[in-house]
C-alpha cells in the first residue's frame, strides 16, 4: 500500500538524515553493524526519535479522526477537549512550584493534566437527559480558555517559568528516548485498542443520535468511549512531546478523501498517514536550517495549515 511504502520512507530518512550533513554510505553500514564509533553514536539517538515520532503522529492522527467523529466537527482536534491546555497547565504548575524535572518525568505531569481537564469538560458538557454534543463542545472551549489565561498568567508573573516551558510547548522530538515512549506506552496502548473497538460505532453515530438510538445503539457509552480512547491517545502524544498543531485536525480529511466515510478503515490508514506525516516533518526541522535545529512543531503549522487550505479549497476535504 503507497502510505506504507511513505511511511517506510520517512522512517529510513529519519535514521539517514540530521542537522549535520552525514554519509549515507556511512549511515547504512552503521546500520548493517559496522561503521565509526561516533556515527553510531548519531544512528543510537535517532532510532528512539524515530519510534517515539511515529507513535506520537499515529496517536495524534487517532485522536483527531475520532473526536471528529464523535462531535461530528470537522474543525475537531484533540485540543477541542483541553487536552492540550491541561497538560500544558499541568507542566506550568508543576514548573513553578516544583521546580522543571525535564525528561521523562514531564510525562507523569503532563499526562494527568490532560486526563483531569478532559474530564472536568466531559462532566460539565454532559446535561442530563441529552445527547447533543454541542455542550461538550462549548465546555472544552470555556476549561481551554480558562487553563490557557492562567498560563499566561503564571508565565508573565514567573518568567523564569518560561524559560523550560517555551521548548515543551512548541513540540519537540530532539532528545527522544525509550524511556519517554515506555512511559506513555500504557496509554497508548489501551487508547489504540478502545479505538479499534469503537471504530465501527461512530460509523453509526455519525448517522446521528436519533437514528443510532432507533437501530439499537448505546449512544452514550459509545461517545464515553470514544472520548476515552482520544483522550488517552491524545494525552500521551502530548505529555511525550508536547503540543503539536495540525497532525490531528488534518490527517483525518485526508483520510476520508483516500478512503470514504468507513471508520473501520480510516482508522489503520490515519495511524499509518499520521506517524509518515509528523515523521516526515521532523526530518524537515532537522535539514532546513542545518546547523541548528527547528521544532516540529513550528515545521507542521507552517506547511500544514497551507496544505490543507490548499486541499479544502480544491474539494479534498469532506466534513
Amino acid at each position: 500500500m503507497l502510505v506504507t511504502a511513505v511511511l517506510a520512507l520517512a522512517c529510513l530518512a529519519s535514521l539517514f538524515l540530521g542537522p549535520r550533513e552525514t554519509d549515507l554510505a556511512a549511515v547504512w553500514e552503521v546500520l548493517r553493524g559496522g561503521g565509526q564509533e561516533h556515527l553510531r553514536q548519531v544512528v543510537a539517538a535517532r532510532e528512539p526519535r524515530t519510534v517515539l515520532g511515529a507513535a506520537v503522529g499515529a496517536a495524534l492522527a487517532a485522536s483527531g479522526l475520532i473526536i471528529q467523529g464523535v462531535t461530528r466537527n470537522p474543525l475537531g482536534e484533540p485540543g477541542l477537549l483541553g487536552v492540550t491546555s491541561g497538560a500544558s497547565a499541568a507542566v506550568v504548575t508543576a514548573t513553578a512550584f516544583l521546580g522543571f524535572f525535564g525528561g521523562a518525568a514531564t510525562v507523569w505531569i503532563a499526562l494527568p493534566g490532560a486526563l483531569l481537564a478532559v474530564v472536568v469538560v466531559y462532566l460539565l458538557g454532559r446535561p442530563a437527559g441529552s445527547h447533543s454534543v454541542v455542550p461538550l463542545i462549548l465546555s472544552g472551549a470555556v476549561i481551554s480558555a480558562v487553563l490557557y489565561a492562567y498560563i499566561q498568567a503564571m508565565i508573565l508573573t514567573r518568567p523564569d517559568v518560561f524559560d523550560s516551558y517555551r521548548h515543551w510547548v512548541v513540540g519537540s522530538l530532539a532528545g527522544a528516548s525509550y524511556s519517554t515512549l515506555s512511559a506513555v506506552a500504557p496509554a497508548l496502548v489501551i487508547g489504540l485498542v478502545l479505538a479499534i473497538l469503537v471504530a465501527p460505532g461512530l460509523n453509526t453515530l455519525a448517522l446521528g443520535d436519533d437514528v443510532a438510538t432507533a437501530l439499537g445503539a448505546p449512544v452514550s457509552l459509545l461517545r464515553a468511549t470514544a472520548i476515552l480512547a482520544a483522550t488517552l491517545l491524545a494525552a500521551a502524544a502530548t505529555a511525550a512531546v508536547g503540543p503539536i498543531a495540525f497532525v490531528g485536525l488534518a490527517v483525518p480529511h485526508l483520510v476520508r478523501a483516500v478512503v470514504g466515510s468507513d471508520h473501520r478503515w480510516q482508522l489503520p490508514i490515519a495511524l499509518l498517514l499520521g506517524a509518515a506525516l509528523l515523521l516526515g516533518a521532523d526530518v524537515l526541522a532537522r535539514v532546513v536550517a542545518r546547523p541548528q535545529e527547528l521544532m516540529v512543531g513550528v515545521i507542521t503549522a507552517f506547511l500544514g495549515a497551507p496544505f490543507l487550505l490548499w486541499a479544502v479549497r480544491q474539494g479534498k476535504v469532506t466534513s
